[in-house]
């Protein structure tokens, strides 16, 4: 594991707490915006950050990450742009774990190697790749490991004894269990149900687990807290994005703070899970 994950994690075990981790899109609804929501999760409660590379096929995601690859490109954001925002990041934060997460071929596009020593170099920390299954590990997961970065698997409700010691074999970081069968944002999961999915996964691993996919306010984000070591919400931050765009599709002056204001209440409600 990185080290910023491994201490991150060690830290939430230590308070006896699970995290938040949040989800936005790199240059979501342009580069300058999307940097001051980055650089302003930490504060506002996040414990672990996910950036999404822009990509203009995001197939398992749902209408609301998919509308936020869109405006990211549309504003000019590549990968090279989210890198290099991930790197004006680090001038101001070098503990919080941030993780890159998307599908490969903007990847391909760079060039594996060139990704990950760019990668490296602007502190990122780990990679979750949607679309790039363990059989396919020879590809980009070993050598991303070998480059120093945690590769983290997503498992999902279909993911079955069979299956999950495949998944697991080189995964690293946390695993990232996906609560619902179905896109990002569609559906709201079933405590009960996701509990003894976790508890299956942590038999099987020492590794963390946190559970995302339809976790949108801070009464879920307390409740799934209770099952894992960290809740991730992704949907509802970049809805609230799109929420309070103009008319031109530019960001209203308190876009910035509304979203922070939510990251702050899914903190208190992750916090408060345990009491």
């Amino acid at each position: 594991m990185s080290d910023r994950i491994r201490r991150r994690f060690a830290a939430l075990k230590e308070e006896g707490r699970a995290g938040l981790v949040t989800y936005l899109c790199g240059g979501d609804p342009d580069p300058a915006t999307s940097f001051e929501l980055i650089r302003g999760l930490p504060v506002a409660g996040a414990d672990v950050i996910e950036v999404g590379m822009p990509f203009s096929d995001p197939m398992a995601d749902g209408p609301s990450i998919q509308a936020g690859n869109l405006r990211a490109i549309g504003a000019g954001m590549k990968l090279a742009g989210v890198l290099d925002l991930i790197t004006r990041f680090r001038e101001h934060d070098q503990t919080t774990p941030v993780i890159l997460m998307g599908y490969y071929n903007p990847v391909h596009q760079m060039g594996p190697e060139r990704f990950l020593e760019r990668a490296v170099a602007a502190g990122v920390d780990g990679l979750i790749m949607v679309d790039l299954p363990p059989e396919e590990d020879e590809e980009f997961c070993l050598p991303a490991k070998q480059a120093g970065l945690d590769f983290i698997r997503l498992a999902t409700p279909t993911t079955d004894a069979k299956r999950l010691p495949v998944v697991l074999q080189n995964a690293s970081g946390f695993i990232y269990y996906v609560s619902i069968t179905g896109i990002t944002g569609s559906a709201a999961p079933v405590a009960d149900v996701v509990s003894q999915a976790v508890s299956r996964i942590k038999a099987s691993t020492d590794l963390p687990v946190a559970i995302g996919f339809g976790i949108r306010t801070p009464d879920q984000a307390a409740v799934f807290a209770r099952h894992a070591d960290a809740a991730v919400v992704g949907s509802a931050l970049v809805d609230l994005v799109a929420a309070n765009l103009d008319e031109h599709g530019k960001a209203k002056p308190d876009l910035v703070g509304k979203v922070h204001e939510l990251v702050r209440g899914l903190a208190a409600g992750v916090r408060g899970a345990r009491l």
